[in-house]
């Protein structure tokens, strides 16, 4: 089995992390993966914003806890997260977001990183405080935020796939 399908068939969600904050080149590489994720008619949609310092980190989870109500941390602790826009103006932008999403949590699992999706961003800066902060980060108006890539070295052992669900596929020959 070649290496790209060994990883898309083991990348695992991490949610414990180390405090020790990734290398700038693996940021870089994860970023530019999600820059060279498929977008409808090559529009490349989606805007990222990386946050690396610690207090925007906390102000941005206790944002999410107040969208669904949690005390848990939201981003898992991890120390970097990168909360991925779409451009609500090109009819695909969920799915280009999405899309580069995918490629960052495999590209992450390829240099060793562990990855988990977060949602919600999507309520979090349709507030007030969303808002702000995305003008703040000069993310245009016309952007909704689709999800979030936490990044980080995994705390502890990866864990194993769980089975898959019968009937997955269905051909037709």
């Amino acid at each position: 089995m070649n290496e790209t399908i060994k990883t898309l068939l083991s990348r695992r969600s991490i949610r414990k992390y180390k405090a020790e904050q990734i290398k700038d080149e693996e940021l870089q590489a994860v970023l530019e993966a999600g820059m060279y994720a498929p977008s409808a008619r090559n529009r490349q949609s989606p805007l990222f914003v990386a946050v690396q310092d610690k207090e925007m980190l906390k102000k941005l989870d206790d944002m999410n806890k107040a969208v669904n109500g949690a005390t848990d941390p939201q981003y898992f602790n991890a120390p970097t997260v990168i909360l991925v826009f779409g451009d609500k103006n090109v009819p695909t932008y969920i799915q280009d977001a999405s899309l580069a999403l995918g490629n960052m949590f495999n590209a992450a699992a390829s240099l060793g990183l562990g990855s988990c999706w977060v949602n919600r961003e999507k309520e979090m800066f349709e507030t007030e405080e969303g808002r702000a902060l995305m003008k703040e980060w000069g993310v245009p108006d016309n952007y909704e935020g689709v999800g979030a890539c936490t990044l980080g070295y995994p705390e502890g052992p990866i864990p194993e796939a769980k089975p898959r669900k019968d009937n997955y596929v269905i051909y037709v020959k």
